[in-house]
């Protein structure tokens, strides 16, 4: 018998897409969701995910094997669309019979979906709906499911509140789609309450990010246990012709420092040094790197502390087991007294 029987039900259709026992996604979050943390929540019923950032295909080669070899549980694979070599690592997941790609970053290049469902070893797959018009449109392009992420998420972020789009696209599409919500959940009762409005599950990335199985540095982690919710902060976009997107992180040097980048950049474009992609995939890669400091090398003042609004929430290490067990209790909990 279910120990979490309403919130089983509840997510029966997500855990059914997802292959886990439980409908609780880990966010891709970069240098993070690698194979330690990806596996151990895979292992603990949740779905992890590998968040393949700038990787070549060589390194997602690596990195999935070495994730397959830490668990036997399903886990999906993050790419980024404006990747140059997207199609080599849809080949890479294909390969190794990835069962889940989730394509993040902006509208998903033609013949991409095609490709991930369309193999030897088909895939879902899986995209981030900012805007109700634009879920429509993934889904009617064969998106399988959605992920409507909320600005109080960390990294990258859309300018709409995760309630507001929970409000405004479950209504219109859960029923006959299967949509995961997520921005700054960090307690169980607010799980119970997007599934109850429709959702089949939910994603998590700021909650993981100091698990225990997390490799981030004591330092990264110290950080996120002394913040709270108003530390996390959007960047600001400097140059209306530069097409970035606001990165959600906890205010430091590394902050006021990507408005200088920005300026760099934009001073480029105005000399014709770099076309408009070029510009967009060095704002990426200077983020990439600025998180790599921060989470690998414990530089918590230079580096990029990309945290959701939830952080406030994140106290102390936590084994990945004991956060889903809580999170699920706490769900169960909220749907029992209702």
């Amino acid at each position: 018998m279910s120990t979490y029987p309403k919130t089983d039900a509840l997510m029966a259709r997500g855990v059914e897409f997802l292959g886990s026992e439980h409908a609780i996604l880990c966010g891709a979050m970069s240098w993070v969701s690698e194979r330690n943390l990806v596996s151990a929540i895979s292992n603990a019923g949740g779905f992890g995910v590998i968040a393949c950032g700038a990787m070549t295909p060589d390194l997602l080669d690596t990195e999935i094997a070495e994730t397959k070899a830490r668990t036997d549980k399903p886990f999906g694979v993050n790419l980024i669309t404006m990747h140059p070599d997207l199609f080599d690592l849809i080949a890479v997941c294909e390969r190794h019979g990835v069962t889940h790609v989730v394509l993040a970053g902006g509208i998903p290049p033609k013949g991409s979906v095609e490709a991930i469902k369309g193999g030897e070893n088909p895939a879902k797959v899986i995209c981030f709906a900012p805007t109700l018009a634009l879920a429509k449109k993934l889904l009617r392009s064969g998106a399988d499911a959605l992920v409507i992420e909320g600005m109080e998420a960390g990294g990258h972020i859309g300018p709409v509140s995760t309630s507001v789009l929970a409000q405004e696209m479950l209504p219109e599409l859960a029923e006959e789609h299967l949509i995961f919500v997520a921005g700054g959940i960090g307690r169980g009762s607010a799980i119970a309450g997007y599934l109850e409005m429709g959702a089949c599950g939910v994603q998590l990335g700021t909650r993981f990010a100091c698990a225990t199985e997390s490799i981030a540095h004591p330092d990264f982690k110290k950080a996120f246990f002394r913040a709270n919710a108003r530390d996390a902060i959007a960047s600001v976009q400097v140059d209306g012709r530069l097409p970035v997107i606001p990165v959600r992180a906890l205010k430091n040097k590394g902050t006021e420092a990507f408005t200088s980048t920005q300026r760099e950049i934009a001073g480029r474009l105005d000399r014709e040094e770099i076309a408009m992609a070029e510009a967009q995939l060095q704002v990426e890669h200077y983020w990439a790197g600025a998180l790599r400091r921060a989470v690998i090398d414990g530089d918590v003042e230079n580096g990029s502390l990309m945290a959701g609004q939830s952080v406030g929430m994140v106290k102390g290490e936590e084994p990945v087991a004991d956060i889903v067990a809580t999170l699920m209790r706490e769900s169960e909990d909220a749907l029992t007294r209702r």
